[in-house]
């Protein structure tokens, strides 16, 4: 387990604010944040770039107070990937072999396996500059992963892959840690990335870490409404809450909801796929059940964005292909349906 303790870190105006996390061998751990948070600040002082002003940082039991960083055990990627321009693909991927001397035939047969993995064994003569955005990640996971780290850093490593490239990627990301399982702590500001890899996200904003768990809990219970709109939750209302199973918005719908034994004013939350947009009322067991008009519908790639004036603005997230079977446009009369288990009340 590598394990961080109220650690606190000033770099100029910004300030790491008693950090907490315990990352499990193993583990994908995601950081997810907006930028400017401190998502690297927490890589960099993990790897030891950085000495905390506060706290502590431990792994395997092992205090790394005053561990060197090369002594850390520990691989970073950074977002420019840092490949050496100089050397081929080949020799950088090799290179942390080559500083502990091992054999060079030892190296190339290490390098052209896990090149392999990586899908870049045909790429080993060719240099840096010569490759695509991708090519360069695959090339810079490789090499820090050669000397087989406990853990691997990476620091938003798909940002500047274009989306068909990045999927790819987050694919072969997912292969690679299933086979050899290191203990992987990722930072990224794309919630669609933390889903996908995540074993369990961390949500920071401003430089504190507000929310762990699940990607299920944290995009689906948020624990407050800032985390709410960055996790995508859209529809967020303020109400009154009954202290059993209903939430009266301040402006007057009443919507069946989990409260749990909260009561008094609360926020209430639902994300746009968890709502239905019909013609006619749905026979359904859901309670939540409103008849609106289409104020606005804006098409994002296979899915479209449309708004429905409940009393409050709905947004509900169709496929383009349900768009035009429905035939849904401004103006049109529809039925906004959803579960109250789809109801966060925080």
């Amino acid at each position: 387990m590598i394990e961080l303790k109220n650690v606190q870190k000033h770099l100029g105006v910004f300030h790491l604010k008693d950090i907490n996390l315990a990352v499990e061998p193993g583990e994908y751990f995601v950081i997810l944040g907006a930028t400017g948070t401190g998502k690297t600040l927490i890589l960099e002082t993990i790897a030891g770039l950085y000495r905390p002003d506060g706290g502590s940082i431990s792994h395997a039991g092992r205090d790394l107070q005053n561990v060197p960083p090369e002594e850390r055990d520990i691989g970073f990627v950074y977002q420019d990937y840092a490949l050496f321009p100089h050397l081929s693909v080949g020799e950088n991927i090799g290179f942390g072999l080559k500083l502990r001397k091992q054999d060079t035939t030892e190296i190339r047969a290490k390098v052209e396996q896990i090149a392999g993995l990586f899908g870049i064994a045909h790429l080993l003569d060719r240099y840096p500059g010569t490759l695509s955005g991708g090519e360069q990640q695959r090339a810079a996971i490789a090499r820090a992963l050669m000397v087989e780290p406990r853990i691997l850093l990476l620091d938003e490593p798909l940002s500047a892959l274009d989306p068909r490239s990045k999927e790819s990627f987050k694919r072969e990301l997912k292969r690679v840690h299933q086979l050899l399982k290191p203990t992987v702590i990722h930072v990224t500001h794309d919630f669609s990335v933390a889903l996908s890899l995540a074993d369990r996200i961390a949500l920071m904003h401003d430089g504190s870490i507000v929310q762990v768990g699940t990607p299920t809990e944290v995009f689906r219970r948020p624990c407050n409404r800032a985390l709410a709109e960055f996790v995508g939750m859209e529809n967020i209302y303020m109400g009154l809450a009954d202290g059993a199973d209903e939430v009266v918005l301040n402006e007057g719908l009443r919507v069946a909801a989990s409260c749990g034994d909260r009561s008094g004013q609360v926020n209430l939350a639902v994300r746009p796929e968890d709502i239905l947009l019909s013609y006619e009322e749905l026979e359904s067991s859901a309670r939540n059940s409103f008849k609106g008009t289409v104020t606005e519908v804006a098409l994002q790639g296979v899915l479209a964005r449309v708004t429905v004036d409940v009393g409050v603005p709905l947004v509900s997230f169709v496929t383009t292909q349900s768009l035009e079977q429905q035939d849904l446009a401004a103006g049109a009369q529809v039925w906004a349906t959803f579960k109250s288990s789809s109801v966060h009340v925080f």
